[in-house]
């Protein structure tokens, strides 16, 4: 599980263009974002997500609470986090449904979800342009409901989590 932040100014991403030339790319300087919540399960890429206007332990008790309420009758999450401040805050409210394990410090490498953001910036989210909040809003759903449970079996791989997968 992590978050991120998506918006204007926006990102910038290498295109193709013949040799010699140079591609134009769009870049804004306007200030507003999105933050998408969301945790994945690699080994079947089932996943949820939360788009929210700001990041801070009110959003991520009620992201918990969205995650508790997926869970099948007498299933039980692991959910592997970063040491952010809302994670860890006194405030935080996780169910008895789910167990947090925190990661070390300075490892985001070790958070299967860190490379499903690149993915989507990459692919979705980059060299854009957008009019306002809701056009951010709207271009997050889009760019989630793109991704399917297998490609998020494959972007969120890990064997350290999935060890069927080393070969």
């Amino acid at each position: 599980m992590d978050e991120a932040r998506f918006g204007q100014p926006g990102t910038l991403t290498r295109v193709w263009a013949r040799t010699g030339t140079r591609p134009a790319a769009v870049k804004q300087t306007r200030y507003e974002w999105v933050y998408l919540y969301a945790a994945v399960e690699p080994a079947t890429g089932a996943s949820v997500a939360l788009q929210a206007p700001c990041i801070n332990t009110g959003t991520m008790n009620v992201f918990l609470k969205m995650l508790a309420a997926e869970l099948a009758p007498r299933e039980h999450a692991v959910l592997i986090l970063d040491q952010a401040g809302w994670h860890k805050a006194r405030k935080l409210q996780v169910p008895d449904t789910i167990t947090v394990l925190y990661l070390p410090p300075y490892s985001p490498e070790l958070n299967p979800v860190e490379r499903l953001w690149a993915y989507l910036r990459s692919h979705y989210l980059s060299n854009r342009a957008y009019d306002g909040y809701q056009h951010l809003l709207d271009a997050g759903a889009q760019a989630w409901q793109q991704l399917t449970a297998e490609l998020l079996k494959s972007v969120c791989a890990c064997t350290y989590l999935t060890p069927e997968l080393e070969r």
